[in-house]
């Protein structure tokens, strides 16, 4: 997964949204979301069946979510190299990393939880983890960790839009009839952005990509998720075909 947008608004019905956008070689065999681990009965996810990991995972008891990146540093030695797919279903469960040692048998990788009180981000460089919270507001995740400044062309297109589609929440109105409009609309938005905004795979600003690299494969954007956490549990929605809206299905909520 290349990009993770998340939004913390702790005063609305659905304090946290988080979308995923999975890059990853096409040809890279998977599954959508389901309950693929029996040791872990109560996960949700989709399936690399290449390792058997997930790049997000889902725990609706919870509720709480944890999505994976790849990052950038000292990689792991092959010898004791662990694949970065269990580290979502780890901490979805645990709430939290592995400690380290642990972290030296994984490559270097950004690992977003995300829970209705709000969001922790864990970055592992091959040599130290760090953790940081994002406050209230829109937030963009890449590779290169927490985007905070808009150098990136894609981070400075699509914040701006997420943000103003949670700013959105504040003419919902008072009553619960319309909050829940509100948070419709809200919705609605996240999942056309998510969808790619309608911009064309190789714009550099695009968050929908594809791109041919010959002998190599096709590298692009294989899916997206769009999750709501709140108290009340999870609503999911997922797209296995990014920039087909109509491929767009609700696996949870």
């Amino acid at each position: 997964m290349c990009t993770v947008i998340v939004g913390f608004a702790p005063d609305a019905d659905v304090p946290v949204m988080l979308a995923g956008v999975r890059d990853e070689f096409l040809a890279r065999p998977w599954l959508p979301p389901g309950r693929h681990w029996p040791d872990r009965p109560g996960l949700i996810g989709g399936l690399d069946r290449q390792a058997g990991g997930t790049w997000l995972a889902v725990d609706p008891a919870a509720p709480r979510a944890a999505a994976l990146l790849n990052g950038r540093g000292v990689l792991a030695r092959d010898e004791a190299r662990r694949s970065r797919g269990e580290l979502p279903l780890y901490a979805v469960t645990a709430g939290e990393p592995p400690a380290e040692p642990d972290l030296a048998r994984y490559d270097p990788f950004h690992l977003v939880l995300a829970e209705p009180g709000g969001v922790r981000l864990w970055s592992w460089d091959g040599r130290a983890l760090t953790e940081e919270k994002p406050p209230e507001g829109v937030h963009v995740i890449v590779n290169a960790g927490w985007a905070r400044g808009d150098d990136n062309p894609r981070v400075a297109h699509f914040r701006p839009l997420f943000a103003a589609a949670d700013a959105a929440l504040g003419a919902g109105g008072a009553d619960a009839a319309s909050r829940a409009a509100a948070q419709e609309r809200r919705w609605r938005a996240w999942r056309e952005l998510a969808s790619g905004a309608g911009l064309a795979a190789d714009d550099p600003r695009a968050l929908i990509v594809r791109r041919d690299l010959g002998p190599r494969g096709v590298w692009g954007s294989s899916s997206v998720t769009l999750l709501g956490l709140s108290p009340g549990g999870v609503r999911y929605d997922f797209c296995p075909h990014p920039g087909d809206s109509a491929s767009w299905y609700r696996v949870l909520g």
